[in-house]
């Protein structure tokens, strides 16, 4: 593979002293450009277009050759020193090698970038996808979300960038505070990543890159939000180019990012090997649960936890149940869903199984009402002390949501008046305004009308913080989900489980899709 090093005489001491600023970016306006040149009047027509414009792409986001291998020998060894082979020929008063020297001199990309890919996404597109997106800036800054985790690319990948820039290396340091990254998948898997990258801002490692998106999901309501699309274009090799330009070029916005707890007594180890947690989340161990008078039920003395961020929504219930049954159907025939169409096929054929639409006579509707289990508490904006928030007894599916978009771009929340946000105490919600709405949703034909807006969902409360305690009693188990990713968490019968929900004190940072 090429290397994209600048041909320029050597910098004079001075020119070594401080990074060099990349000129700036031409106009985003390749294809313009293209049509303005007389390729085709030459006899080159349309593939001599689209070559200029893949050239152009990998010039702009294409990393130089050595930093390339120093990124991936650090992430192969799981150790960032193992990237900086080109500082070990050093003369004995510490000065670099000439080679170094000139090296750590050249010219960074413009605009540095990596993708990550989730081959699971998309029915059959992911894996072409990445295929097409390593021909469009590089094999080796393209990642299989099945092979390379987000936090290894965090804790070795770039933490290498960081240590060849505190040695001298100035294209080290340019790439690493300019780098952006493309998520290829559904909103789980953005998540994950924004989760991983996140973990930047705790360890004190400055600039948190920001995220954009290629949506393979099958709700992407965290793609729509920032202006990528609903799905994934059919003719998604013009698309994943445009998509990098996009990437590139794109404004970046904040959204609130929201810490969750899962606090479930401990009632052996044969239990706690049966939860199956998704990648979103991690197991913190046994810890100590600290009642701050919200408690209703029972507490046991110590408690295991684990925790998560999700930027979008956190349900429990019904639609919880729902989707949990649609990802085992997925794990167990990845045949079946192989796209948007059909995981919508099989969603609605759950719904129907697991009793939303139709309860059966014997069973009073209202005894699987989330209110016989749970209790309710938020905090409010601006305060810290808990209310206690009553839930209706037809509410089956609660959910905290955060953006405008849920379920494939409903908006269940709707757009309120003025006088109903002032009569509840309610303000016009939005993505950054540190309050997450609550809302309920009934029986499925409720659920039905509220998803093509002819209502609005059962609103509950806004609330800037969230504890949810779950009493469990007959119910052995709840489903719960975090922006698409559901798991089955048991319950115990004597002890209650308790869900905190904060915001986290920092923000994520997305790119805007819709800017050109």
């Amino acid at each position: 593979m090429s290397s994209f090093s600048s041909s320029a005489p050597s910098p004079t001491p001075s020119e070594r002293e401080a990074p060099r600023s990349p000129p700036p970016p031409a106009p985003p306006l390749v294809g313009v450009l293209i049509e303005s040149l007389s390729f085709r009047s030459c006899g080159f027509g349309r593939a001599a277009a689209s070559a200029f414009e893949k050239e152009d792409l990998r010039a702009r986001a294409a990393f130089p050759r050595r930093l390339r291998a120093a990124v991936h020998a650090a992430m192969r060894a799981r150790d960032p020193a193992a990237g900086s082979f080109a500082l070990e020929d050093r003369d004995d008063d510490g000065s670099c090698h000439p080679w170094f020297d000139a090296a750590a001199h050249d010219s960074a990309p413009e605009s540095p970038l990596v993708a990550f890919v989730n081959p699971r996404s998309g029915g059959r597109l992911g894996p072409v996808l990445k295929t097409r997106l390593q021909e469009l800036i590089g094999e080796d800054q393209v990642f299989d979300l099945t092979i390379v985790k987000p936090s290894d690319f965090v804790e070795y990948a770039l933490a290498c960038l960081e240590q060849l820039a505190e040695s001298g290396d100035h294209s080290a340091r340019f790439v690493r505070d300019n780098l952006r990254v493309m998520v290829a998948g559904g909103d789980g898997t953005v998540g994950w990543v924004l989760g991983c990258l996140g973990e930047l801002y705790v360890q004190n490692r400055g600039p948190v890159p920001p995220v954009a998106v290629i949506p393979l999901g099958t709700g992407n309501d965290l793609s729509r939000s920032f202006g990528w699309g609903a799905s994934f274009s059919f003719s998604w090799k013009a698309s994943a180019k445009r998509s990098l330009y996009k990437a590139i070029f794109g404004s970046v916005s904040c959204l609130d990012s929201w810490h969750v707890v899962v606090s479930m007594p401990e009632d052996g180890e044969e239990e706690k090997e049966e939860l199956d947690l998704p990648h979103s989340l991690r197991r913190l161990g046994q810890c100590t649960f600290y009642d701050d008078g919200t408690a209703k039920g029972e507490l046991p003395e110590t408690v295991s936890c684990f925790d998560g961020v999700f930027y979008n929504y956190f349900s429990i219930g019904m639609d919880a149940q729902v989707a949990y049954g649609f990802h085992q159907l997925r794990d167990e025939k990845p045949f079946l869903a192989s796209g948007p169409l059909s995981n919508k096929l099989i969603y609605a054929g759950y719904t129907c199984k697991q009793g939303w639409f139709f309860t059966q006579c014997i069973s009073d509707p209202e005894l699987r009402g989330l209110r016989n289990i749970i209790c309710l508490s938020i905090k409010r904006m601006d305060s810290s002390e808990w209310e206690s928030i009553s839930v209706p007894s037809s509410v089956r599916a609660i959910v905290a949501l955060n953006l405008h978009n849920y379920a494939s771009g409903r908006n269940p929340w709707g757009n309120l008046k003025p006088e109903y946000l002032e009569k509840r105490g309610f303000v016009e919600a939005h993505s950054d305004d540190g309050l997450l709405e609550i809302f309920g949703l009934k029986q499925g034909w409720h659920a039905s009308l509220v998803m093509v807006e002819l209502i609005s969902a059962k609103h509950i409360a806004q609330a800037a913080a969230i504890r949810i305690e779950i009493k469990g009693g007959q119910w052995r188990d709840a489903f719960m989900q975090m922006d698409g990713e559901p798991w089955k968490q048991p319950l115990s019968s004597e002890y209650s489980t308790f869900v905190d929900i904060k915001k986290v004190p920092y923000p994520s940072l997305i790119i805007n899709g819709g800017d050109r």
